[in-house]
This record gives structure tokens, sequence and C-alpha cells, in this order.
């Protein structure tokens, strides 16, 4: 969650609880957003009931192509941040999907130079500061409903990763069956700069990567590649931006759910390419070797070990990044990001819930708020973090995010049974 485009509306009339009770009463409900759709041949989603004059002021265009459609976020100039209109839209149309049997593949795309930078941060915390801490947990209840309804889609999906993929653009995307990269894709999990922690599914997918590869990504805010993203095994495949168009074409034709059928067209245009000399992947076995340290303090100080001992810039920048993020956010993390490699991706989502509703509470820290201040909104670079330091975020503390919230209006997460179809992580290293 990284945008600062503040969008101002208070809490939509259609509250998460209610949506959560019914998956059918949510493909009906009646779309909310500000602009017409940008061109007469895009429609909104059109299956399961849900008529296409219903999304016609909104952020999502859909383009049908017999069994495929095409789900297309359209702000390019909040670089197609999520908004909480957005999120609606999106599950929506995916459960609409679910039930129609003419739609046999889903491809999920970006307008402009990125796919998608995030949730709306800059909104979420403000609408948190004026309407109150429930808006911020409907917002983030409906993004990893939506998480998770991708999760566990019956229908393939085909994103197509090019330019900016962070935050919640992640979680719409990498939950998927296939995600292709180019070699323009830009990836990060940049919340622990910004008081939060990655969420929407991360410590399922982060925790998965080779080694400690996922702490480090996690904690540092570590930018991928299209090529790291394909090698460490986010990405299932990779493809030239100017063979994406090509790409998109074949994809359109498909009549088939068959995966296989699917990845042999992808097959046709995808290349292996090969890592930067810089790249952190080339740095494994000091990742691991730091990474897989029980505390941040020992992770830090195994990092200036190495640090004393080679002169290599990006130990260095790693070291600064983490002693720059909100010392809250990186212990909550590191213990996220080991709980998840044992759970299963609802669970995940589950206890990110819980998380992230103590961070809009404020509970312990408002690290959240003064994060998003300093760097999207008033952006001087400089947040001042509550606690200060590593050593005054108590174990207490940190156990305390992930407990149940002692407040009569909240619930948890309640993520209807659907089978998981496992979305494989596999490095190509």
């Amino acid at each position: 969650m990284i945008s600062g485009e503040i969008e101002r509306h208070s809490t939509s009339n259609v509250r998460f609880g209610s949506l959560r009770r019914g998956l059918e009463t949510l493909a009906c409900m009646p779309a909310r957003g500000k602009e017409e759709m940008a061109s007469p041949h895009y429609s909104g989603c059109t299956a399961g009931g849900v008529d296409s004059d219903q999304v016609r002021r909104c952020y999502l265009l859909v383009e049908a192509n017999d069994s495929t459609r095409t789900l297309i976020l359209n702000r390019p100039k909040q670089l197609n941040a999520l908004s909480s209109t957005m999120i609606k839209e999106l599950l929506r149309c995916f459960i609409a999907y679910q039930k129609d049997d003419g739609v046999k593949l889903l491809i999920m795309k970006g307008k402009g130079r990125a796919f998608c930078a995030g949730g709306d941060a800059a909104v979420g915390s403000q609408a948190v500061l004026d309407v109150g801490w429930k808006w911020g947990a409907d917002f983030f209840g409906n993004q990893y409903f939506l998480n998770y309804i991708i999760a566990t889609s019956i229908k393939p999906q085909v994103s197509l990763l090019t330019g900016i993929v962070m935050g919640g653009g992640a979680g719409i995307s990498l939950h998927g069956r296939f995600r292709v990269v180019t070699d323009k894709t830009v990836f990060a999990m940049p919340e622990t700069a910004l008081g939060l922690f990655p969420d929407v599914g991360a410590s399922y997918f982060l925790s998965r990567l080779p080694g400690f590869y996922g702490e480090y990504v996690a904690l540092a805010g570590a930018r991928l590649d299209g090529a790291e993203m394909l090698a460490c095994g986010l990405a299932t495949h990779f493809v030239r931006s100017n063979r994406l168009p090509l790409l998109e074409e074949s994809l359109k034709k498909v009549d088939t759910s068959n995966t296989f059928v699917i990845c042999g067209i992808i097959d046709q245009f995808a290349e292996h390419p090969s890592l930067k000399e810089n790249s952190s992947l080339k740095r494994l076995e000091i990742i691991n070797k730091c990474f897989s340290k029980r505390t941040i303090e020992e992770i830090i100080s195994a990092l200036e070990q190495v640090a004393s001992n080679v002169a290599d810039q990006w130990v260095t920048a790693t070291i600064q990044s983490l002693k720059k993020a909100s010392p809250t956010s990186l212990k909550i993390t590191l213990r996220s990001i080991r709980e998840g490699r044992t759970q299963t991706v609802g669970d995940c989502l589950r206890r990110e819930y819980r998380m992230v509703c103590h961070v809009v509470r404020g509970d312990f820290s408002r690290d959240f708020f003064e994060g998003c201040r300093a760097i999207l909104i008033e952006k001087d670079q400089n947040p001042k973090w509550m606690p200060p330091s590593l050593h005054q975020v108590h174990e207490e503390a940190v156990e305390q995010y992930f407990s149940k919230i002692d407040d009569p209006q909240w619930e948890e997460l309640n993520l209807p049974p659907r089978h998981s179809h496992g979305r494989n992580i596999e490095s190509k290293l």
C-alpha cells in the first residue's frame, strides 16, 4: 500500500460485514466511482447479474473477447493505486465470473506505465483519521477478501506485470495462476518504510521464496526486477515488453480454462533472462546467513559484521534500509513471515487482518499514520517513529498485534471455505 493520491470519501453504504456474509449479494451490489469509462468497447462486469450500467463510473475497465475477460486497472495518473471502489468492483467481477461458464480465462493488466502501485495508503490513513478505525478495517477486510477469492479461484488468471508492482498490486496478481513479468517490471513490498507491514497475503507468498530471501524482501523493502521475480518464483514467465501485446492478443483467443494450454501459449513468447551482476539473488549466501537470525537486532548485527569484512554497497544499503524503517513494523513483519511459512493462504490473510486492525487502531504505535504523513502526504521523508528504537518495541507489544481486537465492533475475517489451488512459488535458481 504505497500510493499518495487522496480520494476523500466516507465509509461506503455497503459495509464489509454484509459483504462477506453473502457472495451472491456482493455480486449484485451497485458500483460507486468517479470517472466515465474511457471507451465504448469496454464494459463493466456483465456476468452473474452485474449489469454494465452499474459500473459505468469506475476505475476498472472490462474488455470481453469471447470467453476471455480482460480486467484493466484504470487510474494511470495514480499508478493504478487501488481505491475502495476499485476493490469492490474487482470483487464483483471475480465472483460473477466464477459462476459464469462462458468465462474461461481472466487477464489482469494496468493502464499506463504501472500495473498497480498498491493500495491508496494516503486516502486510507486520512480516512481513518477522519472517520475512525472501522473505515480502515472495512477497507483492508475487502482487500484481503479479494486476495482470498483470487487465490482460490477456479478460473485461471494471467497477470501482465509490466511497470510498477507494489503492495496491494502484488495481492491482486501474485495469488493468481500465471504471473508474467517484463524487462520493465519493478516489484517491491515497501510497507516497513511506511509503518505498516507486507500484507495482502505477502506472509504466504514471500515466506515460500528460497531460503530466507522472503525475510530480506519483506524487511528491507527490496526492489526486484522481472528477471529476479522469475528466478525466485514470484513470476511464472518473463516476456519482453515489446512482445506483451502479441501475447495478450493470443490469450484473448483462448476458449479453455486448461492451464496446460494457457501455459503453452505463454511459453511461446517467454524467455529466461540472466540476472544482473548486482542482483540480490547473487548474495543468497549472505542473505541466508543474516536473515535467518531470530531477531531484527541480530539480523542487523550480522549484516554489520559482513560489512566490516566485505566492501559491498548492497550490504550497506540493506543496513540503511532496515535502520530507516519503523522499528515496530520490522518486528511484526519478521514474525508474520515466519508464521506464514507453515500456514495456508487463508490463515495468513486472517492473521494479517488482525494485525492491520491493530495498526489502524493505533493500539501500540501510530507509525502507519506518521509514515504516510512523512512519505506520501507532506513528503519530508523524515518520519518520527514511536517507539523510535528496536529495543523499545517489547515482545509483549509484538504479541498484541497477533491477538484478537477487544472491541464489540470488531469481528474476525470470515473467509468462506474454498479449495486452495496451490499457486506454485517455484524458484528457477
